[in-house]
This record gives structure tokens, C-alpha cells and sequence, in this order.
């Protein structure tokens, strides 16, 4: 006989993100290190908003950085989609990032030499989609984020704020599995503020995407689903 399962809970997806014992020291100018943050655990599942809070200068950002394999971690490991990003070689792990993770840095790294939809549809180009498409693409995520018709344009002439919608549209183009922001919303008005947020929360409750937030904001930290605050002893809710 088969069990009733019309009963039985859901299963629990399994983490896009999962790290473990991260920890990361800098250099400090007369010598030794300063503790960053240390044994630092993080689970991120598919549809799930995490917010991460905490002081000015505790290593958030660089937090993030380690977690998508830009800054290496003096110690832990971390698991996107499974794989163990410290295990791959940078060319491996430069088209895991290109194929499966968007980034919002906070210092935008907009290309200047790019027009705007160059520069959001090149996370699809360097994933093989061809050039049409890519750009057809990166003109729609633009328009999503208040961008609409601005294709065209060169960095050099807009805000910093539309600079930070442009970083946006680049870091969702390609419908990551992993999306990380790093103040995503820091140099924003309150109305486009509030439509990034939604452009944010839809990625992770309609495309199933793992949303991880930095954040001094209380909107967006109210908005997720946990929120966690960093310390030098690691990550604790909030």
C-alpha cells in the first residue's frame, strides 16, 4: 500500500548558497591583521530574501565578495548550486558566475567604453547567448528598471543613481539562481528605492531565485524573509 502523503510537509529545497566557517582578516598598516568576521555560516534556498545588517567597516561587502569567489576566504567553504567555488579554477569559476550568479556592486563597475544596453547584456553574451537576443534582453531589463529607451546612452551621462539601476538590470539579465547586492538601493530616491526592492523580491517569489541583500536600509531589511547581522564572530539573526 502507498503511503498518504496528501499530508505530509513539503520538501525543503536544497540551498543555492551554502557556506560554512568563513572567516576573513586584512592587513593592518604597522603589522598583524584584524578579524573581519569569523566562523560564518550562511544557507541561501531557492525564493528565499536574506538581508545581512550590521556596522560600517565588519566586512559585508566583503562577505559578499567572498561568497561569489572574488576575495578568497582564509577559511570555510562555499557552495553555489553544489560546487565548491574554491575548488574550480578561475576560468571555471568566472562562467559559474557568468551562468548562475548576478551581482550589484556597490561601486557599480559600469564599463565607460559600453552603451547601457552593452553593458547589461554582457553577462548574456559571455554565457553564449547570441548578440540580438542579448541586447533585446538587456533592453527590457532596462526599461524594468525605469530605464526604458536609454539603450543607447553612454555612463558618462547619467546619475549615480541610474548608474545604480543599470548595475541592477546587468545583475538580473540573466535570470542568475544567486543574485548578492550590495546596497542596492543606497543611492536611490524612496519611489525607485521601493520598484528596485520589488524588481528584487520578484526575482526570488516568481523566478525562485536566492536573493542575498547588504544593507543599511529598514525597508529592504524589513522586506526579507531573515534578516542577520555580521560581526567579527559571525552571522546571527538579527
Amino acid at each position: 500500500m502507498r503511503p498518504d502523503l496528501s499530508s505530509a510537509p513539503p520538501a525543503v529545497a536544497a540551498p543555492i548558497l551554502a557556506a560554512t566557517g568563513l572567516a576573513r582578516a586584512v592587513p593592518l598598516a604597522g603589522g598583524g591583521r584584524r578579524t573581519l568576521f569569523a566562523g560564518v555560516d550562511l544557507a541561501v534556498r531557492p525564493g528565499e530574501v536574506v538581508a545581512i545588517v550590521g556596522e560600517s567597516g565588519v566586512g559585508k561587502s566583503t562577505l559578499l565578495n567572498v561568497v561569489a569567489g572574488l576575495d578568497a576566504a582564509d577559511a570555510g567553504q562555499v557552495l553555489i548550486g553544489g560546487q565548491d567555488i574554491a575548488a574550480l579554477a578561475e576560468p571555471a569559476r568566472a562562467a559559474l558566475r557568468a551562468s548562475a550568479l548576478g551581482f550589484v556592486f556597490q561601486a557599480f563597475h559600469v564599463l565607460p567604453h559600453l552603451t547601457l544596453a552593452r553593458n547589461v547584456a554582457l553577462p548574456c553574451l559571455l554565457a553564449g547567448m547570441n548578440a540580438a537576443d542579448a541586447l533585446a534582453r538587456a533592453e527590457a531589463m532596462l526599461a524594468q528598471v525605469g530605464l526604458d529607451g536609454r539603450g543607447a546612452d553612454w555612463p558618462a551621462v547619467l546619475s549615480g543613481g541610474e548608474l545604480q539601476r543599470v548595475a541592477i538590470a546587468r545583475a538580473l539579465v540573466n535570470r542568475p539562481g544567486l543574485v548578492l547586492a550590495d546596497e542596492p538601493t543606497g543611492n536611490l530616491d524612496p519611489e525607485t528605492a521601493a520598484r528596485i526592492l520589488d524588481l528584487l523580491l520578484s526575482e526570488a517569489r516568481e523566478r525562485r531565485a536566492a536573493v542575498l541583500i547588504v544593507t543599511h536600509s529598514d525597508m529592504v531589511a524589513g522586506a526579507a524573509d531573515r534578516v542577520l547581522r555580521l560581526s567579527a564572530s559571525g552571522l546571527v539573526p538579527a
